[in-house]
């Protein structure tokens, strides 16, 4: 029987299959590497081929199917990255489940709550998260079907061990058939700018984005990938890459070990990574420092926030000259929108990234569409109700393409404000940041709309203006907030240094900032700078800055 030559066909729905393909393609070539180790002795690295990979999904998947978790469930997916991570997520979506993935490191009052907005009645987790199940009430109305990664310990339902052997003694179907608008997953976001909302997955939207991550960035099969956000390594399977998990906590990857993390790059000849810019400055600091460069890495892929330029061309001197960095701009509900690569940051564009214009995120990547239109307040039901804004000014930016989402589940109110259709059928998403669009059909990000400063006279973009500040050699970065009512809004610039000052060299980084504002048309009102110990930053990437919080804290400092 011949080998297809794709997955990814239009009488082929469910992601899932791609794991199986690949298995039949290269049965013992590496799907993934992962830490593999007891609390008493160090952790080594394990591997596992992607054969070996698909029949422990096939066991879970008849597993998931015997203990009475079929299609259409919502299943809370709580596993540590490794092994049974992989294999659990796939087996989910090879039963026709819907896996619910929640960043744990969101905090426990918005992740009980995200857990009774899912409503799942299934819960795979390690027993760490059980235990905070049962103690803190975690979805108690609708959790009926536990599976516990280790031992049982009391925690009800049954062992994942269990669960294998359930797999084992079945000789049922694996993959359920599913249609292309069938519900895939619930992925929630980090809520850096507010609730974290439920974002539906359908399984045409895993297939483009799978589509449009290899045409963006020239993918090929064999290649070795280290995704230091679990979710993204998701996608390696089906792009036929070996997946090596870091060893991190990828909650807290500003936090990451750095030479680690250059060690298993080197072990396995590690060719692209996945980071946000807050890994990327640790990485790359650690590099430059060292004088080391990462040799067989060719593609480094970085998204979660803006990047700031400086962490790109540090990066950029980490690799060697034919590798590339790329920040793809995209969102939860729309992933990829578009990208730029470093090559294209001449001394031109960081000129005018550095002077205000804002962060160019490049071309919008085929076959999405982008626009800019006039920032409102008030939700939309058809793109003709809208008001698109000229090249060059700033507007609110929605996009439409194959990976734009349609709902938030259950959160009707939020749907309604962030989606609208078109004549054409389409659905449209309200990416909720302000953005200019170039005559050379670059998009450049400007900031979020809920974080722009009304001083009444003006309306000043956060990351447009912070970008000016940020050269400051003794800067580690600043944020831009509006104190006051909307409309009548104080403009404080709030700062992070990178090392202590002494009161000298505070007054001089005091003033020197003020004199920056003033060589700036768009700056000029900012004439109050506050130091600060430490920057919010959201949880899943480390560099969302939660500017409401550091509006709040500037209001106290100031009264």
């Amino acid at each position: 029987m011949p080998v297809e030559t794709t997955w990814n066909r239009d009488d082929v729905a469910n992601v899932a299959t791609a794991l199986s393909w690949q298995a039949r393609r290269q049965p013992n070539a590496t799907a993934i590497h992962y830490p593999h180790g007891g609390a008493f002795r160090k952790a080594d690295y394990a591997s596992c081929t992607y054969q070996e990979l698909d029949e422990l999904s096939n066991s879970y998947a008849r597993g998931l199917a015997a203990y009475g978790i079929v299609a259409g469930t919502r299943t809370a997916l709580m596993l540590t990255p490794g092994l049974d991570f992989f294999a659990m997520f796939f087996a989910l979506f090879k039963a026709g489940a819907v896996p619910v993935l929640i960043d744990p490191g969101i905090g426990m009052k918005p992740l009980k709550q995200c857990l009774e907005e899912a409503s799942p009645k299934a819960f795979i987790g390690v027993a760490r998260a059980h235990f905070a199940r049962k103690a803190l009430g975690w979805a108690k109305e609708s959790c009926e079907l536990l599976v516990t990664a280790g031992p049982a310990l009391g925690l009800g339902g049954i062992t994942l061990r269990k669960l294998k052997e359930m797999g084992d003694l079945s000789s049922g179907e694996v993959m359920h058939p599913v249609k292309p608008d069938d519900m895939a997953a619930i992925l929630f976001t980090s809520g850096s700018t507010g609730a974290p909302k439920g974002v539906v997955y359908r399984h045409r939207h895993f297939n483009a984005q799978v589509d449009m991550l290899r045409n963006a960035f020239g993918i090929q099969p064999g290649e070795v990938s280290l995704p230091t956000f679990p979710p993204f390594a998701l996608f390696d399977p089906a792009l036929g890459m070996t997946t090596v998990v870091p060893d991190m906590d990828p909650t807290r990857p500003a936090k990451a070990d750095p030479k680690k993390l250059v060690d298993v790059i080197d072990r396995f000849s590690v060719t692209n990574i996945f980071g946000s810019p807050a890994l990327l400055d640790t990485l790359s600091s650690y590099c430059v420092d060292n004088g080391i460069r990462l040799e067989s890495v060719t593609r480094v892929i970085s998204a979660g926030a803006a990047v700031p330029v400086s962490t790109i061309r540090r990066m950029q001197r980490s690799l060697y000259r034919d590798a590339q960095v790329h920040t793809p701009y995209g969102a939860t509900e729309c992933l990829p929108v578009s990208s730029i690569s470093a090559a294209q940051f001449d001394d031109k564009l960081v000129d005018r990234i550095e002077s205000g214009e804002g962060v160019c995120v490049g071309r919008p990547i085929e076959p999405n569409h982008v626009r800019i239109i006039r920032i409102s307040e008030m939700a939309f039901r058809d793109l003709s109700e809208t008001t698109d804004m000229p090249f060059g000014m700033p507007g609110e930016i929605i996009v439409t393409g194959p990976t734009c989402t349609d709902m938030y589940w259950q959160r009707d109110a939020d749907t309604a404000m962030a989606k609208f259709g078109d004549e054409h059928g389409r659905t449209w998403h309200r990416m909720g940041d302000v953005g200019i669009m170039d005559g050379l059909g670059r998009l450049w990000y400007c900031g979020r709309v809920s974080q722009r400063v009304e001083t009444g006279e003006e309306t000043l973009f956060a990351d447009q203006c912070e970008a000016i500040f940020n050269q400051h050699p003794d800067l580690r970065r600043s944020a831009l907030v509006g104190v006051g009512p909307k409309g009548r809004q104080m403009p404080v610039l709030c700062i992070e240094v990178r090392n202590k000052l002494s009161p000298v060299d505070t007054e001089r980084v005091h003033f020197d900032l003020l004199q920056l504002a003033q060589a700036h048309a768009i700056t000029r009102s900012v004439r109050t700078v506050l130091f600060h110990p430490g920057f919010p930053v959201d949880i899943r990437h480390n560099s969302k800055i939660r500017r409401e919080e550091l509006a709040e804290w500037a209001a106290q400092k100031m009264q």
